[in-house]
């Protein structure tokens, strides 16, 4: 007699085993994949870019800059103690107009400089010099606090170098009349801190030199500034560790000057509110502004 409960039982086992089966192979299969495999770009690393990256002989430094995209010569200049990559929200914007031109300026960034001597003159002379190897007889300028004492240095000293001049959070004396008491002062600190200390590390060293620079310059007279013919852009923050009257001072000293003060920004302003940096100052460069 044939036992149809047994039977049912044995179909029911086959079918689940032979499901389980399929679901589990399918799991396993390998999976189609498009003939077209989408690779993603590296990440550019601006001031570690070998790409676009190389090292110059300039005044008895090797002098390290990158270059980024075509048209007319855009020379950025950092801050103390900064590098190329202090203009990352930048340099993408610019490249798409511009060749944008950066530096690691003198004993900052990969430029060493192992020698105890340290001024803005000095770096003014070498971005001269940078020009000169890059065949650029001219470029506009951008600089951000002591790369905004570089370029009215700059301006001052090479003025068949310099088109138009853009500075943020410049200064041109060494003191509380033109920065502010807590912030001069911790340089001053750092500087007397590191001073007489023996065996200096190559890091304590850097900081001893550019806090020294902050301390003691840059000693630009008026009748200097006074000298810059090119249409310039004075910027700073409300909030600057600049006092306002002294980024005033510059512009009044300017003969062809425009003042833009950002609101609710510290020194960092190209930082801060970097699409309305990069498109006003943009403006200026294109002349929109001086048109206005």
């Amino acid at each position: 007699m044939i036992n149809f409960n047994n039977i049912i039982l044995k179909l029911i086992l086959f079918l689940f085993l032979g499901v389980n089966s399929f679901f589990t192979f399918a799991q396993n299969a390998p999976q189609k994949t498009s003939d077209k495999t989408e690779v993603q770009p590296p990440q550019c690393i601006y001031g570690q870019n070998q790409q676009v990256g190389k090292f110059y002989a300039v005044r008895g430094i090797n002098l390290y800059c990158e270059i980024y995209g075509e048209g007319p010569p855009l020379l950025f200049i950092h801050g103390n103690g900064g590098s190329i990559k202090s203009f990352e929200k930048q340099i993408p914007y610019f490249a798409s107009k511009y060749k944008v031109i950066i530096a690691d300026s003198r004993a900052q960034g990969r430029s060493a400089d192992l020698s105890d001597s340290l001024s803005y003159e000095m770096m003014a002379d070498d971005f001269a010099e940078l020009l000169n190897q890059l065949n650029i007889d001219s470029a506009n300028i951008i600089g951000w606090s002591d790369g905004g004492i570089n370029g009215l240095l700059l301006a001052i000293r090479h003025p068949e170098k310099v088109k138009m001049l853009a500075i943020t959070g410049a200064n041109i004396t060494p003191d509380t009349t033109a920065i502010f008491p807590n912030d001069f002062n911790g340089m001053c600190n750092t500087v007397n801190t590191l001073k007489d200390k023996t065996n200096k590390t190559d890091q304590e060293k850097t900081d001893y030199k550019l806090n020294k620079l902050m301390c003691e310059q840059p000693n630009i007279p008026l009748s200097d500034l006074q000298k810059i013919a090119i249409p310039t852009l004075v910027i700073a923050g409300d909030h600057d560790l600049i006092r306002l009257n002294h980024t005033l001072l510059i512009h009044q000293n300017i003969k062809n000057a425009f003042l833009w003060i950002l609101p609710n920004s510290g020194h960092a302003t190209l930082k801060q509110y970097p699409e309305e940096f990069n498109q006003k100052v943009d403006a200026f460069l294109s002349k929109n502004l001086i048109a206005q």
